[in-house]
């Protein structure tokens, strides 16, 4: 059964993660920038895969109706990462999320889903205000997040004992 897309931007689709995108969800939070930047999610087999999209973005998907999208090539329906909408209960608001293989960064696909994600949380879940961690030294991440208009608001300690992450955060309207 296909999955209609969540969203469509000039050169992305974004849908839902299905468990049949477990070997994507391994390679993709097995590379080393995601581990250094994202973390590291344990993992290590497609059943581990399975698991990590059933209890992440497939549940987030039933709890609040958003959550992490599949992003691939629309031209090619190569899959590149993923972007979305996250809440999660140490965050004060909900946040933009992204994540891509290193050999589709520099294109601006980040910017180009993130931008349509950002638009879609007002026009379909109403949000007033998104926010955006990032590590300290993540410097294609923030400038991501600069250009999509949020703004640096503190650093924020995210999970205790580890470096504290940067908050940006930015006021939506009727975009």
């Amino acid at each position: 059964m296909a999955i209609l897309p969540e969203l469509e931007t000039e050169r992305l689709s974004l849908r839902r993660f299905t468990l049949e995108d477990a070997p994507f969800a391994l390679k993709l939070v097995n590379e080393p920038s995601f581990i250094a930047n994202i973390g590291d999610k344990g993992v290590r087999s497609l059943d581990d895969a399975r698991r990590y999209l059933s209890s992440g973005p497939i549940a987030m998907y039933e709890q609040h109706g958003y959550g992490l999208w599949h992003a691939s090539l629309r031209d090619t329906g190569a899959a590149v990462g993923m972007c979305g909408l996250l809440k999660r209960d140490i965050l004060p608001d909900v946040d933009v999320g992204y994540a891509y293989l290193p050999e589709f960064w520099g294109r601006g696909l980040a910017y180009e889903a993130a931008s349509a994600v950002l638009r879609h949380a007002v026009r379909k879940f109403g949000l007033g205000r998104v926010i955006g961690v990032v590590s300290e030294g993540n410097q294609g991440s923030i400038r991501v997040l600069e250009k999509l208009g949020l703004r640096f608001e503190r650093m924020f300690p995210m999970y205790p004992g580890e470096p504290e992450v940067r908050l940006y955060a930015i006021e939506l309207t009727g975009a």
